[in-house]
């Protein structure tokens, strides 16, 4: 049985809504604050990829106004679900944008847990999206890690494990100086972006916009998307997932 589902979300963003729609509406861009790799067919009927984890999801181009309006529908499952998601543009007169983001379709026996992911998820993605803006502006990552961790059935306590191996004391805020690493590859300095207990925390580097999230399943995860010439990325992964395994031993 399927279950309708809406979310709406809006947020003000430091940027022209032709940066906005690079971000959102290109490959490189998403690739640059959302999960996965990306790939968009740029045209109203155009194809749309999404590959996450060796599982790619497929999607039509439903709305094509560049920096006003774009908007994609994923394809039917076997289930008979989908999701569809749109992004409304409106331009601040040379002081920023304003970003409307509606997320629909129809969820499946898990919808309850499902719905409660999502609707953290989408804020969380687009304070992501505001963050790269801000900070990596002209610029598209270079990599982009997306690591599961182990799942940790206490939201509280992920919290703190995460923010101990950031250096970090008291409840995180943003502003919040910290240090980013593990084992085996270089400690980058950064800052709090965004915080919301328990459930992620983004920080910024010099080269790096990380988030670190207590999400879906009550599994950990770890994203970073990087703006530099990088090691492989292999390592990356192996080196966080050595993290995970020792910090929640």
């Amino acid at each position: 049985m399927t279950h309708p589902f809406e979310v709406n979300e809006e947020i003000e963003l430091d940027a022209s809504p032709e940066q906005v729609w690079d971000a959102i509406a290109s490959g490189p861009g998403v690739d640059s604050w959302f999960m996965g790799s990306t790939e968009i067919e740029p045209r109203e009927g155009g194809r749309g990829h999404m590959t996450l984890m060796g599982v790619t999801a497929h999607s039509t181009v439903t709305a094509w106004e560049p920096g006003r309006r774009f908007a994609y529908r994923t394809d039917d499952n076997p289930d008979g679900t989908f999701m569809a998601l749109e992004y409304i543009i409106e331009g601040r007169g040379g002081s920023g944008t304003t970003l409307r983001f509606v997320h629909s379709g129809f969820l499946g026996d898990d919808w309850e847990a499902e719905y409660d992911a999502m609707s953290k998820g989408d804020g969380m993605y687009l304070r992501k999206l505001a963050a790269y803006l801000e900070h990596f502006s002209g610029r598209t990552a270079t990599s982009n890690l997306f690591a599961p961790g182990p799942r940790v059935t206490d939201p509280d306590r992920a919290f703190r494990v995460i923010a101990d191996a950031l250096g970090l004391t008291g409840t995180p805020a943003a502003g919040d100086r910290v240090k980013v690493g593990a084992q085996g590859l270089a400690p980058e300095e950064g800052v709090v972006v965004f915080a919301e207990t328990p459930f992620c925390l983004g920080v910024v580097t010099a080269e790096a916009l990380y988030t670190f999230i207590h999400g879906y399943q009550e599994v950990i995860v770890l994203e970073r998307h990087g703006f530099t010439d990088e090691a492989d990325a292999k390592k990356a992964e192996a080196a966080w997932q050595s993290w995970f395994s020792r910090a929640f031993a």
